[in-house]
């Protein structure tokens, strides 16, 4: 049940009235139908009267009293009432709230509705490259995938999940170079995967110091020329006095202000790289090795084109980088629909760019196929000068494949903010090339950030990897799990310290707006206040601790609830805050934000405490209050463990 969505299609139809039926009207106006922020206003409130009284040339108040009259909320709401300019409060009435709370009780869904349209989708999320191990960059893409396809499903749609692995670039053509020219192997045969991810960060590093010791004189002199023109803008601003004058120089000294420090941060990552290599036992190598970017090019090129030696070396290092891969995948329980790596697409690649051709979409430019398009300076490159095919031929064949074998009506692309003008290049390409009904979405995410305000890293300036964060969170769940239980198993420790260990990296991540960068912080993560996975499978764990001391079982409950009494206000309260789950879900799908669902169970859970603290289940006034609470009780633990299913965290009966 919904009452956000019954309350908005009472009012549809007269609202249509005034906005001539205008549809994005219409929803915009019904956008101001939201929770009340106050409970004294009672339980929602609408402020769609002022816009429309403006848009009628009637007084607010008026609108507000005729739309009221007009529709029909007896069945929903036991108090509507006008208030200040023309905000329409609404107290949603007990009997329908007991009512749906039975419903809930009884439904395995928890009476969450399935969707009157169900679509098709595809959801690209996690895709690493994997010729490397997984680093922290990986867990944002991969657990807002897991949750988006998790809550698609559960509400109707059919959601399939693709990981779209790295299989087949530039990195396989590093791991081929270093295989051929460094490999210890000894190491190799002992532990492949440590061997092959050495030799990853080698060829890496070697090449980076090559880039780097090219662009240098390039980078100092951009660096230069900013620096002066930074200067010259400062001195134009102390002799300024005239006020629009000053103001259009101070935009232009805080514009040139970023570049000279985006300068800088380049030519220090150039200037690190080149110093780590010179002067140490890197230095004769790189000497050895001037042109290893070039032959890196060339020995994924020899892949690609089927040479015997690099395909049979592909085809031994593959399982076992996926084996290690896959370690990973099961401490997440994460699991995939289909994993159709670049490589799948490979054969497809060359009639893709003839059909963008033959249709007059992509033609020459520098021996290059491109694909120009107007909103953008520089086209898409969908074939190299050398022959070579890109990403963004790989995607164009992906989508085409997810279309004519899935009938996907919508494909989300899990992928770092980075990569957007890349989607967006590669979205508009797809639909000037027949693909224009399906929704195509970058779902875009920010940046794990340090406590020190930059991308979260060792202290050597690595990555971190993702199986030493999974580690960590463990660890560190454990210690605090012992610390609360003296008397804990060993068994029993370890079960605690993964389920709340994993699950609390799992929520710090999926409580963020996805679109913004956040800091990795693991005390903030696992404590047991506050906005976190460890907060709610306390209140899971505290309420099964409660019907253990009551002796009470829910279960029976269930299929044959007793009437819901509402003995305080905070007993109303956490109903209303229960029959508010579907509408949480409905808002994790307009944008695809998951933390919209944390910020729900969050709220769930503050309200529950309060419950707790002001209502006794054992000392009641009649058996028929106990077990009203008691299956309150049970609906917020059903609740918790059903919405923290749906981002993949588990929950437990005692903490």
């Amino acid at each position: 049940m919904n009452a956000l969505h019954e309350l908005k299609e009472k009012f549809r139809p007269i609202i249509s009235t005034y906005v001539e039926s205008d549809a994005g009207q219409i929803d915009v106006m019904l956008g101001m139908i939201r929770p009340a922020g106050d409970p004294k206003h009672g339980d929602f409130q609408a402020n769609f009267a002022m816009p429309l009284g403006k848009r009628a040339g009637k007084p607010p108040r008026d609108v507000a009293q005729t739309i009221v009259d007009q529709a029909d909320l007896s069945a929903i709401c036991q108090n509507v009432e006008i208030a200040g300019p023309g905000f329409i409060n609404l107290k949603l009435d007990d009997d329908w709230i007991k009512q749906n709370l039975k419903a809930a009780l009884a439904d395995e869904k928890l009476a969450v509705a399935s969707v009157a349209a169900p679509r098709n989708y595809i959801v690209d999320y996690s895709s690493p490259n994997v010729a490397k191990p997984m680093h922290v960059g990986h867990i944002r893409s991969t657990v807002i995938g897991d949750a988006l396809t998790r809550v698609l499903n559960f509400v109707g749609h059919q959601a399939k999940s693709d990981n779209h692995l790295g299989d087949w670039g530039t990195q396989f053509g590093m791991i081929l170079y270093g295989y051929k020219h460094f490999r210890d192997q000894a190491t190799f045969d002992a532990d492949p995967i440590a061997e092959l991810s050495r030799l990853y960060r080698l060829v890496r590093k070697l090449i980076d110091y090559h880039g780097s010791k090219a662009k240098l004189p390039e980078l100092k002199s951009a660096l230069a020329e900013l620096e002066t023109q930074l200067a010259d803008l400062k001195k134009q601003q102390s002799g300024t006095e005239e006020k629009a004058a000053l103001k259009k120089i101070k935009k232009e000294v805080s514009q040139v202000g970023k570049r000279v420090t985006d300068a800088k941060e380049k030519l220090e990552k150039a200037t690190t790289s080149i110093s780590s290599v010179e002067g140490g036992e890197l230095a004769p190598v790189a000497a050895e090795h001037p042109d290893i970017g070039t032959a890196v090019l060339l020995e994924t090129s020899k892949l690609h084109a089927g040479d015997t030696e690099n395909r049979d070396l592909w085809t031994e290092f593959l399982p076992v980088c996926k084996q290690d891969m896959q370690t990973i995948y099961d401490r997440l329980s994460v699991a995939f629909d289909m994993e159709l790596g670049e490589s799948f697409y490979n054969d497809m690649l060359g009639t893709i760019v003839d059909e963008l051709e033959a249709k007059g979409y992509a033609r020459q430019s520098d021996g290059a196929m491109c694909v120009f398009l107007d909103d953008f300076e520089t086209p898409m490159i969908v074939r190299k000068k050398d022959g070579a095919f890109l990403y963004s031929t790989t995607d164009l064949a992906t989508i085409k494949y997810r279309m004519e074998n899935f009938d996907a009506d919508a494909c989300l692309y899990v992928v770092d903010h980075r990569q957007h003008e890349h989607f967006e290049k590669l979205f508009a390409v797809a639909k000037m090339w027949g693909y224009d009904e399906a929704e195509l979405k970058h779902v875009s995410f920010g940046t794990v950030m340090g406590k020190d305000g930059k991308p979260f890293q060792t202290r050597s300036g690595d990555t971190v990897g993702l199986a030493g964060l999974l580690n960590e969170a463990e660890k560190r769940a454990g210690e605090i799990a012992k610390e609360l239980n003296e008397g804990i198993s060993a068994d029993q420790l370890a079960e605690n310290a993964r389920v709340v260990g994993i699950g609390s990296l799992k929520y710090a991540d999926l409580s963020q707006n996805r679109s913004s960068d956040y800091t990795f912080d693991y005390e903030k993560m696992l404590a047991l206040k506050g906005n976190t996975a460890a907060y709610l499978q306390y209140g899971y764990a505290r309420v099964q601790g409660i019907l253990r001391k009551v002796e009470v079982d829910p279960v029976p409950l269930r299929s044959q609830p007793v009437d819901f009494e509402f003995a305080t206000d905070v007993e109303r309260a956490l109903a209303v805050q229960l029959l508010r789950f579907e509408e949480a879900l409905s808002d994790v799908l307009i944008d695809y934000k998951p933390n919209l669902l944390c910020n729900y169970l969050f709220d769930l859970g503050q309200t529950f405490f309060k419950f707790y603290d002001q209502c006794s289940l054992k000392d009641t006034e009649s058996e028929t209050l106990k077990s009203s609470r008691v299956q309150l009780c049970d609906l917020t633990a059903r609740t918790i463990k059903t919405g923290l299913s749906l981002l993949n965290i588990g929950v437990l009966d005692k903490m």
